[in-house]
């Protein structure tokens, strides 16, 4: 199999809007994508829903692997959102290090949970100070990194 590349006009600079292709990239049944060109886009567009609330930042370890977070991969964190129930959020507890896990409020409380069974659940009490830095809005990942 052959692979080629297809030229896409764009000049040796990183451009500030991307050509975005109308159709979806079939997984099964190749698809003929390039006849559909729509108009180009920005990454910002794609990724960043509030720009002045907006930070990106590494992920490092493998807590988050069973919601599609592996270690390296770049996270688009929102500070203007509040936290929701099933939200996948970035948290300091205690005043240690951020970490990442899924947000869940329940009867029984509010947790935090990880996605990779290794790790467990942790429950927040009122006595514990828990410093809410964002919920992730979008996650980047380098296909080297999976």
């Amino acid at each position: 199999m052959k692979f080629v590349d297809v030229a896409l006009n764009m000049d040796d600079t990183y451009p500030e809007t991307y050509p975005f292709i109308l159709n979806k990239i079939s997984a099964g049944f190749p698809s003929p994508a390039l006849d559909y060109m729509q108009d180009p886009i920005t990454l910002n567009d794609l990724l960043v829903d509030h720009p002045e609330a907006t930070f990106f930042i590494r992920v490092s370890g493998d807590s988050m692997t069973d919601a599609h977070i592996p270690d390296k991969s770049i996270l688009v964190i929102d500070r203007s959102r509040t936290a929701q129930h099933n939200d996948i959020v970035v948290v300091s507890i205690n005043k240690s290090d951020y970490t990442c896990k899924r947000f869940l409020k329940t009867d029984k409380g509010v947790f935090l949970a990880p996605a990779n069974p290794k790790y467990k659940t942790i429950q927040l009490t009122e006595d514990m100070h828990c410093e809410l830095f964002g919920v992730v809005a979008k996650i980047i990942i380098d296909t080297k990194d999976i």
